[in-house]
């Protein structure tokens, strides 16, 4: 375990890497959908988490590029439904990265901020 997965909130990068990492902080903003519960998913290379509503921590590869996607799920009613992907590739940087999802009913995106 690095230092980085050490910090209270960070998710650690649990993937063989040996390499220098970094954080990444996602906010995942509410579906707008009062009627139906969403659950946020958020992917890390490929490795899924269920994480919560707001911002979330992850501790990733600095010195590679990173994939990272994210999409809502429910098993609200009879039948399960996921919203489209949002997804990103990060390429190799040591500074620590912020991204923001937004999803609406045609799409989602995962953008930089700050």
């Amino acid at each position: 375990m690095t230092d980085l997965a050490k910090l209270p909130g960070v998710i650690p990068y649990v993937d063989n890497h040996d390499g220098p990492r970094r954080l990444l902080t996602i906010e995942l903003r509410p579906y707008p959908s009062s009627m139906v519960p969403y659950a946020p998913f958020v992917s890390i290379d490929g490795r899924q988490y269920v994480v919560s509503w707001g911002a979330v921590t992850f501790e990733i590869p600095a010195d590679r590029n990173v994939h990272v996607s994210a999409h809502l799920h429910t098993n609200y009613g009879s039948q399960a439904a996921a919203t489209p992907f949002a997804s990103i590739v990060l390429a190799p940087h040591d500074e620590p990265v912020r991204l923001t999802t937004q999803f609406t009913g045609k799409g989602g995106s995962i953008f930089p901020v700050g």
